[in-house]
């Protein structure tokens, strides 16, 4: 009997024994086919990040390019591409939708190039010579002395109304010299608009830094005025009694050449077809010159021509 009991028990070992290597197995055979599933899973999650690093990049590459280009800001970019999510109805930026940002973007960004390329700013100028605008009065204008080697035209005219004055009217294209040079450093021009508007804006202009000789003669102190002149009457100067302010600033030889200023609100909503510019002092020059000066703004409709 004791014989039997030995054997037996020897026998249930080593059947326990197989069964532990077979449950052993097995459950290395599980942890085996989970980890392959889990290395699979990371890997491809590894991928779908890389694929989104990889997307986050392109999209930060492009982003970085229109910044660097100056075209538009990261403000009007990100703009640009929440308007293309919502145009597309996805949150979802891949790599197709990319390019097709991409395409996107550079069809605003070229339209916007078209727009400004007319004439700088992409606003349009009731001050412009050739939209009928002029020059009807002005201080005096500085004369250069023959041979000074100065890049400004000698004038003859010291008359008001100089022919020479129209060019603060024009478009210069910003090559030096292309300016109106007023004497001393205390001026005005006296500009009669194409058409009667109700003002937004004005944009002074100077040559740029960047192929200027010297911009020290650029107006500091400025001021703006405007009024509905009375078409019937030919004095200018009982007519200017109805002048009030349009806006007033300091040109800062910092800041872009083209610089522009809002009107006060108190004259946004005022109709004017004569604009007086006044500047109080300049950057230094014994003279001041005046380069180009813009007036913005919109037609008014006759109800409010006739209030």
């Amino acid at each position: 009997m004791e014989s039997f009991v030995k054997e037996t028990t020897k026998m249930m070992q080593v059947q326990i024994d197989v069964i532990d290597q077979k449950l052993d197995l097995g459950i290395k055979n599980v942890r085996d086919e989970l980890n392959v599933k889990v290395d699979d899973k990371v890997g491809e999650l590894e991928l779908k990040l890389k694929e989104v690093s990889g997307t986050t990049e392109n999209l930060e590459k492009l982003m970085g390019e229109f910044r660097e280009k100056n075209w538009v800001s990261k403000d009007e970019l990100e703009n640009m591409l929440e308007e293309y999510r919502k145009m597309k109805g996805s949150s979802e930026v891949d790599e197709k939708s990319l390019d097709e940002f991409r395409i996107y973007a550079r069809e605003i960004v070229e339209k916007e190039i078209e727009k400004h390329a007319a004439d700088g700013l992409g606003r349009v100028d009731y001050a412009l010579a050739s939209g009928g605008a002029r020059v009807v009065k002005h201080s005096e204008p500085f004369i250069m002395k023959s041979g000074s080697g100065d890049v400004f035209s000698l004038l003859t005219n010291r008359n008001a109304g100089s022919s020479d004055a129209d060019k603060i009217l024009t478009p210069s294209f910003g090559e030096p010299g292309q300016c109106f040079p007023l004497k001393g450093d205390k001026g005005f021009v006296q500009i009669l608009l194409r058409t009667a508007i109700i003002p937004e804006a004005v944009t002074l202009e100077h040559v740029a830094k960047s192929v200027a000789y010297d911009r020290s003669s650029a107006p500091k102190n400025c001021r703006i005025s405007g009024w509905l002149h009375d078409k019937k009457g030919t004095d200018l100067e009982a007519d200017r009694e109805k002048m009030f302010l349009l806006t007033e600033f300091i040109y800062d030889l910092d800041k872009s050449n083209a610089q522009t200023f809002d009107v006060l609100e108190s004259a946004s909503s005022r109709v004017v077809d004569m604009i007086r510019f006044d500047f109080t002092s300049n950057h230094g020059k014994p003279h001041t010159c005046i380069y180009r000066l813009r007036v913005h703004g919109r037609e008014p409709s006759s109800l409010v021509m006739q209030s």
